[in-house]
C-alpha cells in the first residue's frame, strides 16, 4: 500500500512548524515510526509537518541534568559520551531499539511522542523522573514524565504543540542500573521490559526506580515494588519479592504477540533480571 494524499509542508523554523500543526497534523521527524503507518494507511493525516531539519538537536550536560534535543539521533545519543557517562541506562536502553539502521533516522523525541507502551525510551525516562519541554503558539510548557504518557499512542501534547527537549535528573554517581527484555528477535518491542536504577549504601538499598514497559496501556512505575527495595537489602529474597510486586502492578491485555496472563508471568521473571544486574554490576 501506498500512503493517502497529504500536504507536506516542511517549515524552516519552530515556530513555523507550531503555526503549521493543528488536529490532523502528524509530525515527520526521523520517518521510522510514523512512515510505515503512513504506507499502510493506519493514519491518514491531513497534513505531514516535517521537522527533521529544525535545529533540535543534540546532548549537553546541564548541572545536575541531561538534556536532550527532541532531534537527536537515537544513535547519535547512544554513542555520545556524555550520555554513557551521565546515564548509563539510557545509553543501554538505545541499544535495544529497533536496529543501527532504525536509530540512525529515528529521534529520541520522536520515539518518546510516538508513546508506543512497548517501546523503551518512555519507560526510561519515566523511571529517571524526566520532564518533556513543548512548544507551542502561547510559548513553552513543561510536562512531567508521569503526566505525559496517556495511552497507546497518547500523549499530553495539545494538537498544536512539538516536543522540542528532554531534561533528565542524573542519578547519583554510586547508582547501578540494570534492565532486561522479552521479545521475539532482537529489535523486536519488547513483549515485557524492565529498567531499574538501585542506589546501594552500606549493603542497603537507599533508592530505587523500577519502570515496566509492555505490560500496561502505558509504561509504567512499579511504585509497590519500589517501597519493598527502598530501606532493604539486596537479598535475592528481597529481589523476587519486588519483582513479583511489579509484575502484580501491572495492567496487560491479550493481543498476537501475548496473552495477558502470560505477560504478567513473565514481568515478574524480567523483574529480576533486571534487578539481579543492577546488583551485580
Amino acid at each position: 500500500m501506498k500512503a493517502a494524499p497529504f500536504e507536506y509542508v516542511r517549515p524552516p523554523t519552530v515556530d513555523g512548524a507550531v503555526a503549521a500543526l493543528r488536529p490532523g497534523a502528524a509530525v515527520l521527524a526521523g520517518g521510522q515510526s510514523l512512515v510505515p503507518l503512513l504506507n499502510t494507511r493506519a493514519r491518514r493525516p491531513e497534513v505531514v509537518v516535517d521537522v527533521s531539519r529544525l535545529p533540535l538537536a543534540g546532548v549537553e550536560r546541564d548541572g545536575a541534568a541531561l538534556v536532550l534535543g527532541a532531534l537527536t539521533r537515537l544513535r547519535a545519543a547512544e554513542t555520545s559520551p556524555v550520555v554513557r557517562a551521565a546515564l548509563p541506562l539510557l545509553a543501554d536502553a538505545l541499544t535495544r531499539v529497533g536496529h543501527v539502521s532504525v536509530r540512525n533516522r529515528g529521534t529520541v523525541g520522536g520515539s518518546v511522542a510516538h508513546a508506543d507502551p512497548a517501546a523503551e525510551l518512555p519507560a526510561v525516562f519515566l523511571a529517571s523522573d524526566a520532564v518533556f519541554t513543548a512548544r507551542g503558539p502561547a510559548g513553552t510548557r513543561t510536562i512531567d514524565a508521569r503526566d505525559f504518557f496517556l495511552g497507546p499512542h497518547r500523549t499530553a501534547l495539545a494538537p498544536d504543540e512539538l516536543l522540542v527537549a528532554i531534561r533528565v535528573p542524573l542519578p547519583p554517581p554510586t547508582a547501578r542500573h540494570g534492565l532486561a527484555e522479552l521479545s521475539r528477535r532482537p529489535g523486536d518491542l519488547a513483549v515485557v521490559g524492565v529498567f531499574t536504577s538501585l542506589v546501594v549504601t552500606d549493603g542497603v538499598i537507599t533508592d530505587a526506580r523500577v519502570a515496566v514497559a509492555g505490560a500496561a496501556p502505558t509504561p509504567i512505575r512499579a511504585h509497590a515494588a519500589e517501597s519493598l527495595l527502598r530501606g532493604g537489602t539486596p537479598t535475592p529474597d528481597v529481589l523476587a519479592e519486588a519483582a513479583r510486586a511489579a509484575a502484580a502492578e501491572t495492567d496487560p491485555a491479550d493481543d498476537v504477540h501475548a496473552p495477558a496472563a502470560y505477560r504478567r508471568d513473565m514481568t515478574a521473571v524480567v523483574a529480576l533480571r533486571a534487578l539481579h544486574r543492577a546488583v551485580t554490576r
